[in-house]
């Protein structure tokens, strides 16, 4: 018995040694996926980059660092992402088992009782005098399939990059999250710059209607001249309701994102407090993205679907399988441990050549090659995205600076003008309607300044986020 096994074991070592080969043909990453550098950036081969720092250190703000370590510990979605890495480390280990051969314990007892017409009956009657047989057995069997054609393999392969691939996801969803939160939180600070400069200029509208009642009274203008003073002191007001309803949104959308129900968020720093980063002449070359999480999770996702096509190509192929049985068996449980006279074993091996789901196999296997031509264009689509995020983020900066020194200027010439305006006014030497034109300008300007400003830091937060900063 034990030299029979022996050799069966051997011939199917032998088998898998000389026939064991990759049956299909892995597709890597296309190497031309990434240009030479990005627009609006000068040619370098510095690898250095923003996207390598952790967010603690990118963010300085105590107030965005407590919203963003809330967001990371609470936020649902990335605990159904950690929950999803689990599940795919299970799946992981479990392929690690997949050369390891099936082994199941089993009992059995049964009893049978022929007819007494019958041949067996009649021998059974006339041999033993019994008119039933019954059989005990308990014993172990084992199955193992030779990974010939490296099915086994490619599963291992497939739910080791699966795995990874899962952490790719939850990187890139937390890179989304801490950005969101940031630029939520700026956008909070923008609000709130544009709720205080509302109600100073509703404070200055005031005072200037109180200078047209004045004149009224006097003679020097006519009612025209209050209704509309009163009309623009009333839009300024109607300003103020509508920032408080965005400032109450923007709130809510943070909590959702740190995982807790609609409050209030702290805020200890203004605005105008908060320094522009200098970020122009970081993310180059273009081969950075490659670190970004989601173009990770596409080239994994490409060894996912090499795996698959070897999977489904194995199955098209012989499969090599052994089996073999052990334990203890007898018609009578007087005798059933009656050893080594109860002890028995078998042992089998063969080739198993599918034929009539042939048709079926081919089809998957067709399926398996097309998944993978997709995951290849994926892989192209993610970095094309990721290239244009970070030229987009690149020139926002530039860009963005240029707008905020020539609004600065403006607002800047307005505050004069409204000034002059106000003592010409009062000395009759301007209309009304200008001192009205002047206020309504600044209100814009300085409104659009803020805007900008908030747009500056957004800039530099997506330009973090498109260099797969956010994850660490």
């Amino acid at each position: 018995m034990k030299k029979y096994t022996t050799k069966i074991v051997m011939v199917a070592i032998l088998i898998t040694t000389i026939l064991s080969c990759t049956v299909s043909k892995n597709i890597e990453t296309p190497k031309d996926a990434f240009p030479a550098h990005f627009r609006n950036a000068s040619v370098s081969t510095d690898t250095t980059s923003i996207g390598d720092l952790e967010w603690k250190n990118f963010f300085t703000e105590k107030d965005i660092i407590q919203l963003i370590d809330s967001a990371v510990a609470r936020n649902n979605d990335l605990q159904i992402a950690t929950k999803n890495i689990e599940i795919a480390q299970y799946r992981f280990t479990q392929s690690k088992w997949g050369n390891v051969p099936q082994a199941n314990l089993f009992v059995n007892a049964s009893t049978n009782r022929p007819s007494e017409n019958s041949f067996t009956g009649m021998n059974l009657n006339q041999a033993l005098g019994m008119k039933h047989l019954e059989d005990y057995s308990a014993g172990v069997s084992l199955s193992w399939e030779a990974d010939i054609w490296g099915k086994i393999r490619n599963q291992k392969k497939g739910a080791f990059a699966g795995y990874l691939q899962s952490e790719e996801v939850k990187k890139a969803l937390q890179t989304n999250i801490v950005a969101n939160v940031s630029k939520g939180y700026y956008n909070l600070l923008m609000l709130d710059a544009q709720l205080e400069i509302a109600r100073q200029n509703l404070k200055l509208n005031d005072s200037t209607t109180k200078i047209i009642k004045l004149k009224y009274d006097a003679g020097q203008v006519t009612s025209l001249a209050i209704q509309q003073s009163e009309a623009q002191q009333l839009n300024s007001a109607q300003l103020i309701p509508l920032l408080e309803q965005n400032i109450a949104i923007q709130e809510n959308a943070l909590s959702v994102l740190t995982g807790s129900f609609p409050n209030s968020k702290q805020r200890n720093i203004r605005l105008n407090a908060i320094a522009i980063k200098n970020n122009a002449s970081i993310g180059i070359p273009s081969s950075l993205v490659s670190r970004r999480p989601d173009v990770k999770s596409a080239e994994l996702a490409l060894k996912v679907a090499n795996a698959n096509v070897g999977i489904t190509k194995a199955d098209l192929y012989p499969a090599l399988r052994i089996t073999a049985q052990g334990g203890l068996n007898s018609f009578e449980t007087s005798s059933w441990f009656n050893i080594p006279a109860s002890l028995f074993g078998t042992v089998a091996g063969g080739l198993t050549q599918p034929l009539l789901n042939n048709k079926r196999l081919k089809t998957q296997y067709h399926i398996a090659v097309a998944e993978r031509e997709k995951a290849v264009l994926g892989f192209r689509q993610s970095v094309l995205v990721a290239v244009s995020e970070v030229s987009d983020a690149l020139v926002k900066v530039e860009k963005l600076q240029q707008q905020e020194s020539f609004l600065q200027e403006r607002v800047k010439t307005l505050k004069l003008a409204i000034k002059n305006a106000n003592l010409l006014f009062k000395n009759g030497m301007a209309e009304y309607l200008e001192v009205l034109t002047a206020q309504s300008n600044l209100l814009q300007s300085e409104l659009e300044l803020a805007n900008i400003k908030r747009e500056q830091l957004s800039a530099n937060t997506e330009l973090y986020r498109a260099l797969g900063g956010g994850w660490r």
